[in-house]
Formats: structure tokens, sequence, C-alpha cells
């Protein structure tokens, strides 16, 4: 009986061997009811089949049958244990009905297995799970009753269907090999009608023995786990050599190994045989076409082109030729891979056949493929020759452009930008021409061994233009190359005096900058006028030195616009001035010189105020027998009201503008500090024409006592 013919009873788990083994190395059969009604007869099947499956050693040791009525009702209970009776009466040993904890009580009192005993050729006995344990040891019982033991019902019947399509499918494959080795052993006529039939097996070898080497790998590993793992990981399984018979799967497995290889054997000196005659009409076809068409294409190809798109199809017309000949080349390599695997089996009778052909389909292809790579390796070159000779001929034609152009250029760093670039051309274009004399003498280098690859033509005549053509190009380039570099010098010359110029022209814009910030800070900053006649002074003293920096600006800009006018006749640059630079460094030096003479004013009448009015204070008020004469307080008023006009009017540029110092809180703070000044004058002077009065008093009050 198969496993497959009842798979669908089997998946029902009705009964299973789990593995656990009772205290006498029996096998433990277990019969799992359930609260639906069993069907007899599908569990007589399964019984049936799991008891085919055990060794006959095995079965002798008896059987420990656990009938799990937990879930189940008593009759059916019965009916089971007696079905046991008839089924496997002789190999079982002890039947323990697991019993509900609640249930059954009286129902045992009617029928007692105990006294059927002899009757039923084995021991019944009722036990609850938890005490199954006294019988069984934890580790030989499944966790339904509480053991250890790891049990997959559908693992296990899948390993079933594998172990029993592998037997199958094992003998079979077997037979037939055995039939088609024992043929290969007749004449050799009969070996040529063998040879045209079908030897193909109805299996694939290789996956039979791939699937019993997985199969016996599993069980072993199964064995191994159970012997050492205990109670504990994976425990002892159903899948060992007594229950799937380790050693028939290691007896096929054997079996299929030597009549496999006996079998191969027999496929290799067939394949043998045919390869050589198939080696033999593919050399032949190699070489024939190699030696004629192949050879043929190459003959008619010799020249290197006159330019890129020349050169580029002859290139693509090499390419067509490399195409058809990669195809045989492709052939060959494949041809030379197989004379080597029959070269190695070592075939003593085959050997000298075999590396003639293989020596002469050498020679042919190497021989054209040599041919075929100089060719190419002469077109690559002709080819980057003339990109070369192209690239140098634009560069040189840039250059010339650029010299031929007029010089236009908006500043000195437009000039310096324009002169570098003229020189990275230049030193380019020698770059250029170096590279172009080492790709035409590799190229001509390469020309001159052309004959040896002329297959029998003369092509002395056709090497002599190629060689005309590339020095032709080569001396062509070089004479353009000097005619540009005469005229990069005289260009050269040029530019670098119009750097001058436009530095002049910016320097000298660049001093009536400095003269503008000369005239806007002596407007913004140069304010204070001095708190006393010594600040003044030193004030004066600043404002000179000032003024000197700025006619010592206001000359080097004249200097500079001078040599301006002097390298423009140089280089004849009769549209080419001064522009507006002059006429706004006068403009701005006449505000200027305005400007400074308005401040030195303001200066000198600060430093007489001060004087006037600190020759007034000098002295303490107290002191009243010190006189100042009326003049000296007329002139400190006279000159602070002066000074006070001059700084509410603003300062007259020639051309009309009108521009004040500071600002008006600037102004302000300078006019409230002179008349401060001015208030302390006139307090004494006020004091001292109350004092003066008081004299008067008295000398008129003592001239009537003296008379």
């Amino acid at each position: 009986m198969e496993a497959s013919i009842i798979l669908p009873v089997l998946k029902k788990k009705l009964a299973f061997l789990s593995g656990g083994k009772d205290r006498r190395s029996g096998l433990i059969l277990t019969i799992p009811l359930c609260t639906e009604q069993t069907s007899m007869e599908e569990l007589s099947a399964t019984l049936d089949y799991l008891l085919s499956i055990p060794s006959e050693k095995c079965k002798a040791r008896g059987f420990t049958v656990i009938v799990d009525g937990r879930k189940s009702q008593w009759n059916i209970v019965k009916t089971v244990v007696l079905m046991l009776q008839n089924v496997i009466p002789a190999e079982v040993s002890l039947v323990c009905v697991v019993k509900p904890d609640e249930f059954w009580d009286k129902k045992v009192t009617h029928f007692c297995f105990w006294k059927e005993k002899d009757r039923l050729g084995f021991e019944v006995i009722l036990v609850s799970a938890n005490k199954l344990t006294r019988y069984i040891e934890p580790c030989q019982l499944t966790d339904e009753f509480g053991g250890s033991l790891v049990y997959d019902h559908l693992d296990w019947v899948n390993k079933r269907l594998v172990f029993e399509k592998f037997t199958k499918e094992s003998t079979s494959l077997l037979d037939e090999l055995i039939v088609i080795n024992e043929n290969e052993k007749g004449s050799q006529a009969e070996k040529d009608r063998s040879s045209e039939s079908n030897i193909l097996p109805s299996f694939d070898p290789e996956t039979v023995l791939q699937t019993g080497h997985e199969l016996l790998s599993e069980l072993q590993q199964r064995r191994f786990n159970g012997s050492e793992g205990g109670g504990s990981g994976t425990a002892w399984s159903p899948m060992d050599d007594e229950l799937l018979a380790q050693p028939q799967v290691m007896k096929l497995l054997d079996s299929l190994r030597e009549q496999y290889t006996k079998y191969q054997e027999v496929c290799r000196q067939r394949s043998k045989r045919s390869q050589l005659e198939e080696i033999q009409t593919k050399v032949m076809q190699v070489v024939n076409w190699l030696e004629g068409p192949g050879t043929e294409q190459l003959r008619t190809q010799w020249g290197i082109g006159d330019s890129i798109r020349a050169s580029q199809a002859l290139q693509q017309k090499h390419e067509e030729i490399e195409s058809q000949h990669s195809e045989w080349f492709a052939v060959y390599v494949e041809l030379n891979q197989q004379i080597a695997a029959l070269l190695s089996a070592g075939d003593e009778e085959d050997l000298m056949e075999l590396k003639g052909l293989q020596q002469q389909l050498s020679d042919v292809c190497y021989r054209q493929a040599s041919q075929l790579e100089f060719r190419q390796n002469v077109l690559q070159s002709a080819h980057e020759f003339h990109m070369t000779a192209q690239d140098l001929s634009q560069q040189l034609d840039g250059l010339l452009g650029m010299l031929c152009a007029d010089v236009a250029p908006a500043d000195g760093a437009a000039i310096q930008q324009t002169l570098k670039h003229l020189e990275e051309k230049l030193k380019s274009v020698e770059g250029a021409l170096q590279s172009l004399r080492e790709k035409g003498q590799v190229l001509l280098d390469q020309i001159s061994t052309q004959t040896s690859f002329s297959y029998g033509k003369d092509v002395g005549i056709e090497n002599k233009d190629n060689i005309d053509h590339i020095q032709s190009v080569m001396e062509d380039m070089q004479l353009r190359k000097q005619r540009c570099e005469d005229m990069v010098d005289v260009r050269r010359l040029k530019m670098l005096q119009m750097v001058q110029l436009f530095k002049c022209e910016e320097d000298a814009s660049q001093a009536v900058e400095w003269l503008g910030e000369l005239l806007d800070a002596l407007l913004k900053t140069h304010i204070r006028l001095g708190d006393d006649s010594q600040e003044t002074k030193v004030l004066l003293e600043k404002h000179k030195k000032f003024v000197d920096v700025a006619q010592s600006t206001y000359d080097y800009g004249r200097q500079l616009l001078q040599a301006t006018v002097v390298l423009c006749q140089s280089l004849r640059c009769t549209t080419r001035s001064s522009g507006d630079t002059l006429p706004r460094l006068n403009r701005v030096w006449k505000q200027f010189t305005v400007t400074s003479d308005e401040r030195q004013h303001r200066l000198e009448m600060a430093c007489a105020f001060h004087t006037a009015a600190e020759k007034i204070l000098r002295e303490s008020p107290e002191l009243a027998e010190l006189m100042v004469d009326v003049e000296a307080y007329e002139e400190v008023e006279t000159v602070g009201k002066g000074l006070l006009d001059r700084l509410t009017v603003p300062v007259i540029f020639p051309d009309g503008s009108e521009q004040f110092f500071g600002s008006p809180g600037d102004m302000a703070s300078s006019a409230e500090s002179i008349r401060d000044r001015m208030k302390l004058v006139e307090e004494k002077r006020f004091l001292q024409e109350e004092e003066q009065q008081r004299l008067d008093e008295e000398a008129l009050e003592a001239g009537p006592r003296e008379s």
C-alpha cells in the first residue's frame, strides 16, 4: 500500500506513529479520537498502512497503543480497542486508554478490559492524561499528553510521499539504465543502431539521485538529533531507519550511482564519436572560408584616406569585414574548446587526428586575426592623424581670426585676458602640432611594415602616396603655425602698450576718485573750529597737510593723463584721448580749492576770535583793578558775529552749486560753542562796567568830603 493512495485518509491523522518508544523500546501507536464519528474503515486502512512501515525486528518488540478518548464517547473507544484485536493482536503489548477526568466511572463497571486480557491478547488500562507518564517516559510522549516529543503529522506524511516516490522512480530508472548499458556491450552495428534510437531514460537520473541524497541526509540528520538531543530541542522522529528503511535508500542510491556512471560513459563515447565527425566538418568550413573569401576581402584594403570622413568610411568597411570574420572566429573558439575537451579524454586512437585539426585551425585563425588587427591599427592611427590635423587646422584658423581682428578692448583687464587667451591658443597650437608629428610618425612606421601583410600584392606605389600625403599635411601645418607666431609677436607688443594705456587711464580715474573722496571728507568731517586758540592752531596745521595731500593727488592725475596722450600717439590711436577724465579732475580740484580756502578762512577767524576772547578772560573777573579796553570787547564781538555769519553761508562752487560743511546739527554745535564764549566775554564786560560805575560813585562822594 502506498501513501499516495490513501493520502486524504492519512491527512486526517486518525492514527500515527510519533516516533516515541515505551520502556521496552517498542513503538508507540497513537489513536486520537475526536468528537465526530470516526470511520472504522478509514482507521483500519490507516493502521494497516502504519503497521507496514516498521521492520519485522521492530514489530517483534511490540507496540504500545495510546487511545485518546478524552474527546470521544465510550462506545467508540470500546469499538476501537476491540478492533485492535483483529488488526494487530500479536504486535500489541499494551493499550493505554486516556479517559476524561470526570466521566465513564459508571460505564467502566460494566466492561472491564483487564478481565478480558486473555481473550484480547493484550493488556488494556484506563488512565488519565496526567498519569500516563507512569507507563511511558515524558520525552517519548507528544505535547497533547504533557510530553516533550516533537511531532508534525503533515511533515511526516510529506516525507513518506517523498520516500515512496523515490523508491518507485529509482527502481524504474535502475531497470532502464541496466537495459541501456547491456545494449552498449553488443557489436558495433548494434551500437550504431542504438545510437540512432532514443537512449534517454524515463526519469532524470540527476534529479532522482538528488532526491535520494536529500532524503538520506534528512534521515541521518533526524537520527543524530534524536539520539543526542534527549528530551529537548528536536526529539526522536519517526523518519528514522526503522520506519523508513534507511538501508533501503542507501542500497538504491549505490546501485543507481553505479548504473548511472556506466550510462554516462555510454553517452560520453557516443557523444565523442558524433563530436569528432562534426568537428572535422566545421574545421574544414572555417579554414576554407578564411583562406578564400576572408583573405580576398583584406587584399582589397590598403589606403588610409585623406580626411576624417574618408578614414571613417574605411573603418566602417573594415568593421564589416571584422564582423564577418568574428562569426567564423566564434566557430573557431567553440571548435577549439571541443577539441581540447576530447584531447583531455586521452583516447590515443583520436589524439593525432585531433591535434592535426587543432594545429591547422589555429594557424589559419591566428594568421587571419593578426592581419585584421594590423589593418585595424593602421586605420585607427590614420583616423587619429586626420582628427589631430583637422583640430590643428581649426585652431590655426581661430588664432588667425583673432590676430586679424581689430583690438578694441574695454579696459586693461580685458586686454590682459585677451593676451592670456592669445598665449593659451598659441600654446595649444604648439601642443597640437607636436601631437600631429608624433601620430604622423607612428602612422609612417606602420605603413612601412605593411609590405609583409600585402598578401602577395605590390603596394609600394600606394604606400608612397600615403607617405607623401602624411608629410605634406605636417609641412603645411608647420608653415601656418610659423606665420601665426610672427603675427602673435606683433600683436603682443601692441597689446602690452594698450595695457599701459588703460592702466594710466584707470589710475587717472582713481586719482579723480581720491580727490573727490578728499573733498567729501573735507566737507563732512573737517567741521570743528576748536574750543580754544591752541586747538584751532592745531586744526590749521592739519588742514595745510590735508591740502598738500590733495595737491599731490591732483599732480599725479595730471601726470597720468599726459602719459595717456603719449601712449595714444605711439599706438596711433587718434580717436582715443583722455575723455572726460581731465575735465572731471579740474572740476573736482577747483571745488576742493574753494572749499579748502573757505575752511582756511574760518579757522583763521576762529583763531582770532579765541585769541581775543582768551585775552579778556585770562584773568579772574573778581580782580577789579585789571581793566580791559573797550576796544578789546568790541573786537571779540565783531569777530564772533562775523564767524557766526560765515557758518551760515554755504560753499559756492565755480559751477554755481552749493554745499555746507557738515550737517545742520554740526553747524549748530559750532555756533553754540562760539556763542557760549561770547557770553562769557559779555559777562566780563558787564562786571567791569559795574565796577567802573562803583569807582566813579566813590570818587564823587570823596570829592565833597575833601572840600
